[in-house]
């Protein structure tokens, strides 16, 4: 099993994807323990002086000017995490948890935040535990950190709050066990929290950091696949494949992602008999725009999401908390717990998102309109009239489309004040992450139903041809892997399960694995 070690200098997006979504184990370097136990000594005699520190020996938010005596800070720092833990509505995804713990656990480590070394050290231990505290949907503004969730996950900690244990068990509800036994059961001890702590534990923008890094990274899978399913929907349409040469991109409009989008799709339509067969003689000067301007919008979307990453790189970087601790041993209040620079980068990947099943869902209703689809049956139904084809499929996707659109109205631009004033501006990251994740997943079943749309054009347009047409080695590679567990064209049938294996296949890489036994690596 992969392990991730924690280090004062940060972690990349492969340790979080692999913590997250794939239960690595995490320890922690001893440069970084050392470092985190030399940071809280200095936080130790701080909270011995008889100067204020705003964190330490004072109150939070609109209550920092209450000076608190030594012997209430325990209660002060326990009052904090539950008193914000105050989310609701359905639990988040474990997934999302797990990145959350993480990303925290890493700015602890970076000797920044003021913590013993048994905090970063416990949260660790849950990780490692397949403990998932139960986070709700509702509760962070993205400001002064993702409060509300770090809170739920802080709470576990300490023994207390909500939790499902590795088999999936609830723990902590009414009725159930407490949270503190199923610490006790992976041999963890609950912490006390000590000075500072509760602040470290809660201001960060851990959460919509880690759905942001998560978002990337299959955005990056489904652009490919969309490269290859409107490719696809080129053969099924009787398209050109010559729009996508390279001189026609790079050398007359530099874009990246544009290049790198019209090189996949020229390399799947190679060697396409489909294709070659009008090159002479077919009337049309020029496709439809979804089937041209396909490398335009899907290469828009990696270059937002190149720009995506680069923030979501600097924000693995940075150490936030509020106070910190800096290096020549000031502790510091800040602002860098606003989530501006990542909700800013999720708002724009939901408008990417939106745009590229836009597009793709324009191509599959240009192959099930008779009008417009160069030959095809109506629908692509096996009998039309008698059999309704993927007419209702059609429906579907175009309901998720619209779905995605709503979804593309930013979060970021909206602002409730809180903290009686104290938090008058914040960023709404978290929501921004939330809708981008529903986003990214209407994204992914858009593309399965092109895919189930665009094979069977090209199985019929094979069949209508008595064999003569048949889409090039990419193609084929794709529709085998596709027929293993849904069929081609025929007589109506139950087609949601279809669709749904469809989308596991785009969703697990499988439809770009195929592709890219004929085409080499794609972009």
């Amino acid at each position: 099993m992969t392990t991730v070690v924690l280090s004062s200098s940060g972690v990349t997006p492969e340790d979080v994807i692999a913590v997250a979504r794939h239960d690595a184990k995490v320890t922690i370097s001893a440069e970084a323990l050392a470092g985190v136990e030399r940071v809280r000594a200095h936080i130790e005699k701080l909270a011995h002086s008889d100067t204020p520190a705003y964190g330490i020996s004072t109150g939070f938010g609109a209550l920092a000017n209450r000076h608190i005596h030594e012997d209430m800070r325990t209660q002060l720092q326990k009052s904090l995490i539950r008193s914000h833990s105050a989310g609701m509505g359905p639990a988040v995804e474990r997934e999302v948890v797990r990145a959350l713990m993480f990303l925290r656990a890493k700015t602890l480590a970076s000797g920044r935040t003021g913590v013993r070394p048994v905090v970063v050290a416990t949260m660790v231990e849950v990780l490692n535990a397949g403990i998932t505290p139960v986070v709700r949907e509702f509760g962070s503004l993205g400001c002064s950190g993702d409060l509300a969730p770090l809170s739920h996950c802080a709470l576990v900690l300490m023994g207390e709050g909500e939790a499902t244990g590795p088999d999936g068990t609830h723990f902590g509800g009414k009725g159930e066990r407490p949270v503190a036994e199923l610490l006790a059961e992976a041999g963890i001890t609950p912490i006390e929290l000590a000075e500072k702590e509760g602040l470290a534990l809660v201001n960060g923008t851990d959460g919509m950091l880690g759905m942001l890094l998560m978002a990337i990274a299959d955005l990056r899978l489904l652009l490919t696949t969309a490269d290859i399913t409107a490719a696809l929907s080129v053969e099924g349409l009787l398209g050109t494949d010559q729009v996508f040469v390279p001189e026609l991109h790079m050398d007359l409009r530099p874009h990246p992602g544009q290049a790198l989008s019209a090189d996949n799709m020229l390399r799947v339509l190679a060697n396409s008999p489909i294709v070659a067969s009008h090159r002479v003689g077919d009337s049309r000067v020029q496709d439809a725009y979804s089937l041209r301007c396909a490398p335009q919008v899907a290469g828009a979307a990696r270059d937002t999401v190149d720009h995506a990453l680069m923030v979501a790189t600097r924000e693995l970087a940075a150490s936030i908390d509020n106070p910190v601790v800096l290096p020549d041993g000031r502790v510091s209040s800040n602002g860098n717990f606003h989530g501006a620079p990542v909700a800013y980068v999720l708002d724009f990947l939901a408008i990417v998102s939106a745009d590229v099943a836009s597009i793709a869902e324009r191509r599959t209703d240009r192959m099930l309109d008779p009008a417009r689809s160069h030959g095809l049956p109506a629908f692509l139904a096996g009998d039309p009239g008698v059999d309704s084809g993927l007419m209702i499929a059609q429906y579907t996707q175009a309901g998720l489309v619209s779905d995605s659109k709503r979804l593309a109205v930013p979060a970021s631009v909206d602002s409730i004040p809180s903290s009686a004033m104290q938090e008058d501006h914040v960023s709404m990251g978290w929501h921004a992450a939330r809708k981008l994740r529903r986003s990214v997943e209407n994204l992914r079943r858009v593309l399965a139903i092109e895919l189930v749309t665009a094979t069977r054009a090209i199985d019929m347009r094979t069949e209508m041809s008595d064999g003569e047409l048949f889409p090039g080695p990419a193609g084929a590679a794709v529709i085998e892997v596709l027929r293993a567990t849904v069929p081609g064209p025929g007589a109506d049938r139950f087609l949601s399960p279809e669709l749904e294996e469809a989308d596991r296949l785009v969703g697990s890489g499988a439809i770009r694995a195929a592709a890219e036994k004929a085409t080499g690596p794609l972009n």
